[in-house]
């Protein structure tokens, strides 16, 4: 699965972590998110990430 890379901070989703913070399992791909997830560093939303 791919990484994607918060724009605004730099922080990067890794779907083999996946974001424990947010309340996403481990194995969830970045397509699967919910659309209202945001960033757990900065808060920024989904549209603010780009593939790594």
């Amino acid at each position: 699965m791919k990484k994607y890379t918060c724009l605004v901070c730099g922080w990067v989703y890794d779907p083999d972590i996946g974001d424990p913070i947010g309340g996403v399992d481990p194995g969830t791909s970045f397509d699967d998110i919910p659309d209202d997830w945001a960033c757990p560093i900065c808060g920024a939303g989904k549209d603010e990430f780009e593939e790594v």
